[in-house]
């Protein structure tokens, strides 16, 4: 085989493997299918932030938009699948190797034993030593696994740069029936695609290990979906949450998640220091099929 054409294929074979390996870039191109309409939220901004297209089994499962300055995930988006409800149990937590090097492939992996950990790896992203000694906060997954049906699906969510320190008590209390409640109503009632984007606002706040500052605690979490083809026999008391709906609350104790229309929340969230006033979450604000429908 002549030397030129060994040299061609080889060129051919690293474009490939760099292509199917990209999970962290400038853009989402990789995983625009979890953005309504393709179009990814506007406004967002950051100290450093990292654009993951969250890789499980050489498969992409949903975006991430990651400020690895603050090791804090601002957003996930992901595609609802319509499921029972129920956690997948005892997932090992992964990290993303690429935040550590841009060698690496772009499956998410699981993190090593804590006193194995490359110093990349931990200064790139959070570990599971931060939450040791912070008491007051658990791993909160912005697409959390009860929003996925099958099982690769829901083991994706177990990734740190899908997780935000939340206080336990609005963790486990309020934000969890929310998610609940989400889940019926788009189980229920949305009759295709749902995309959801969730995410937090930061507060000034930090949880440290020894002298180190780790992670940056939000001061709110909020969440959206848009769901254009929905039932239009529902009851009126959900009819009027579609074709999109919103919701957030406070990251304290005793703090309760309000639901609120779409342009509610993007006004609260504009008054938010890491956000602009051009911010935008769904594509023309998610736009009804069933309007579009009867109008023809």
């Amino acid at each position: 085989m002549p030397l030129w054409w060994l040299f061609l294929l080889a060129l051919h074979l690293s474009a490939g493997v760099h292509l199917t390996g990209a999970a962290v870039s400038d853009s989402f191109r990789e995983c625009s299918q979890f953005f309504y309409m393709g179009t990814v939220p506007t406004g967002i901004r950051g100290g450093s932030l990292k654009r993951i297209c969250q890789r499980y089994g050489n498969t992409p499962r949903y975006a991430t938009l990651y400020d690895a300055s603050r090791r804090l995930a601002v957003f996930s988006a992901y595609t609802f699948k319509k499921t029972d409800g129920r956690s997948r149990m005892d997932t090992p937590w992964m990290y993303e190797p690429q935040l550590a090097s841009a060698d690496e492939n772009g499956n998410m992996r699981t993190l090593p034993p804590s006193d194995d950990t490359d110093p990349l790896i931990e200064e790139s992203q959070a570990l599971l030593a931060d939450y040791t000694d912070a008491v007051e906060y658990e791993r909160g997954t912005l697409n959390p696994d009860q929003h996925q049906s099958d099982s690769p699906d829901k083991a994706s969510t177990y990734t740190l740069t899908n997780v935000a320190p939340l206080v336990v008590d609005f963790l486990e209390g309020p934000w969890s029936a929310y998610t609940h409640t989400v889940r019926r109503r788009l189980n229920n009632f949305c009759l295709g695609p749902a995309y959801l984007v969730t995410g937090v606002t930061v507060s000034g706040l930090s949880i440290r290990r020894r002298k180190d500052t780790r992670l940056a605690v939000p001061k709110h979490v909020w969440s959206a979906y848009c769901c254009p083809r929905y039932d239009r026999n529902s009851p009126y008391e959900v009819r009027f949450m579609f074709p999109t709906y919103a919701a957030y609350g406070l990251n304290q104790r005793g703090q309760a998640v309000l639901e609120v229309p779409l342009k509610t929340l993007e006004s609260l969230l504009k008054n938010q220091t890491d956000m602009e006033a051009d911010l935008a979450l769904f594509y023309r604000d998610c736009v009804s099929e069933n309007t579009a429908n009867k109008k023809k």
